[in-house]
């Protein structure tokens, strides 16, 4: 059972809930690509013999990196929730180390999108609630950022 669904209160409905972008594997790919681009270069370098013991090592650390970084990546886009209720707007985060942050649909004064060329491209984007008093931290790489901001906004 997810987070969302089990804070929900009586009465309340869940209007929306939103992720994290695939981008946020990007890094770790990049690293993957760079990893096999080094594999081909070891099997192309065959002839020399004194290099590629390091080639090997560095290929090792690359690829260990790159399966790193695409777990965290990987860790993080399932643990984050965010949904926007019939009462209020819910950002949660973190697997071992929770971090929630919830704000009542009557304190929401505006929410701003931030994208850039490639967020707009591929639909994603960074999103800050601002309230009465308070924001919400920004939250990056929303997948659909401009769905988010009308189900907070159209009440």
């Amino acid at each position: 059972m997810s987070y969302l669904r089990r804070i929900l209160q009586p009465g309340e409905t869940l209007r929306y809930v939103g992720r994290l972008h695939w981008i946020v594997y990007l890094p770790g790919l990049v690293l993957f690509a760079i990893a096999v681009t080094l594999a081909a270069v070891i099997v192309a370098a065959g002839q020399l013999g004194n290099f590629v013991p390091y080639l090997l090592i560095a290929l090792d650390l690359v690829m260990l990196v790159s399966l790193l970084t695409l777990l965290a990546a990987a860790v993080r886009r399932w643990t984050t929730e965010i949904a926007v209720t019939d009462r209020r707007v819910i950002f949660k985060r973190g697997l071992i180390r929770r971090h929630t942050i919830e704000m009542n649909m009557d304190k929401v004064e505006t929410v701003d999108v931030d994208q850039s060329l490639a967020g707009r491209l591929l639909g994603y984007g960074d999103i800050v609630v601002r309230g009465t008093g308070s924001s919400i931290e920004p939250f990056r790489k929303i997948a659909a950022p401009l769905d988010f901001r009308n189900q907070v906004t159209a009440r």
